[in-house]
């Protein structure tokens, strides 16, 4: 009888014990707004932006409610403006142009690469095109682009960009943390992503005008000067009767439980890694599947893993996929017609205009995706690896 997983892709570790505690005292505090500390308390909100900050290297860190929230925030701080074109990847997850398209703005789509990035020629010619000034770059499923190389076309045709960094945190290209390329880095720490407090985001900027911004847009009452990792009070002084509220902050109860973990992150990146390179390692080779190189240059964080079967059609995909499913192993698959959970694609957000994307719908049409849990073993990866192999090769 064929091997069966009995695994749960869902499931995430429990959170540490000291960030229970954490938060067990700030519920038995009742001070659980940002702004509702004691005179000589920083509060943990305040405390987990300066040390995320510390961590990225930025000057200027805002905690806020999702990463969703961050992306909205990062662009109505860029003054994006309704109908104004913003670049985006075709390949991506529903947030990121709905974060666009709620501005009322127009997500422009641009073409995938096969390793999963986004393609640098089309980037070129749709941002000469449209006109556009903002870049909104989702690194997706933890996929870095050559950083270098696209800064240097944002350079050519004055983009500015937003990194969605929603599953990169604690990967780097060429040395530099990912979020620290473009003007201004997004996060998130919903439960899927790297850091877990159910839903939360953390956004990063070197610019102080920016970065206030930002603060103001998040709802801060005119209590900017109790931030830690924020600009001088006077640069809010500019921007604070003509900046809307737009409330979105995180409160001390998430801040708490995300303060431990931020602390054990290099080491979970380590530990997603191992679970990454088994996957890796057992399938290089298998006849027939595709998988995405990696550049010397990119320090990964292996949450997740993606693999191509060029050549095969939808009814061979979805076959494979309830094979797969039969034996416990639970594959996503970008090509499908309809959205299922988190796999949508560009023609299925009809908020934005249709646009052709050939090179991008030749890629989706057989990437499939799994998640990769610290709830799993290296046993584990190796058994699904072994799974999905004997079924592509059936």
């Amino acid at each position: 009888m064929s091997e069966r997983f009995e695994g749960n892709f869902t499931q995430q570790e429990p959170i540490p014990e000291d960030a229970i505690a954490a938060a067990v005292a700030i519920m038995r505090s009742g001070r659980l707004h940002r702004y509702n500390t004691a005179p000589d308390e920083a509060g943990e909100v305040a405390l987990l932006e300066q040390e995320f900050a510390t961590f990225t290297g930025a000057k200027y860190c805002l905690a806020v409610a999702s990463g969703g929230y961050a992306l909205g925030c990062a662009l109505r701080a860029l003054g994006v403006a309704p109908d104004e074109p913003v670049l985006t990847n075709a390949f991506t997850l529903a947030p990121v142009p709905g974060a666009i398209a709620a501005l009322g703005a127009r997500p422009v789509f641009v073409e995938t690469c096969e390793n999963l990035t986004i393609e640098f020629a089309d980037l070129a010619a749709k941002a000469k095109a449209s006109g556009a000034r903002v870049l909104m770059l989702s690194h997706m499923r933890g996929h870095l682009c050559d950083m270098d190389a696209l800064m240097e076309i944002a350079r050519a045709h004055d983009l500015r960009v937003i990194e969605d960094c929603a599953h990169t945190m604690g990967a780097e290209w060429a040395g530099v943390p990912s979020g620290r390329h473009g003007v201004i880095g997004c996060y998130s720490t919903q439960t899927y992503k790297h850091i877990n407090s159910g839903e939360g985001g953390l956004i990063v900027s070197d610019d102080p005008e920016l970065a206030a911004r930002m603060i103001l847009l998040s709802g801060s009452y005119m209590m900017y000067p109790r931030h830690l990792a924020a600009p001088a009070p006077e640069v809010f002084e500019a921007l604070k009767y003509d900046t809307p509220n737009v409330s979105g902050r995180m409160d001390n109860l998430r801040a708490a439980i995300l303060r431990p973990q931020l602390g054990d992150l290099p080491e979970r990146v380590k530990r997603w890694n191992v679970l990454y390179r088994a996957m890796e390692a057992a399938l290089t080779g298998a006849p027939g599947v595709a998988l995405s190189a990696r550049a010397q240059a990119e320090s990964y964080v292996g949450s997740s893993f993606q693999f191509r079967l060029p050549g095969r059609d939808s009814a061979k995909m979805m076959d494979l996929v309830a094979r797969c499913g039969a034996r416990g192993v639970e594959l996503k698959w970008f090509g499908a017609g309809e959205p299922a959970g988190f796999t949508s694609r560009h023609d299925s957000w009809r908020y934005a205009q249709a646009q052709d994307m050939p090179k991008t719908d030749a890629v989706l049409a057989t990437l499939l995706d799994l998640r990769l849990p610290l709830t799993f073993s290296e046993a584990d990866a190796a058994q699904i690896a072994r799974i999905i192999r004997d079924e592509v090769t059936r």
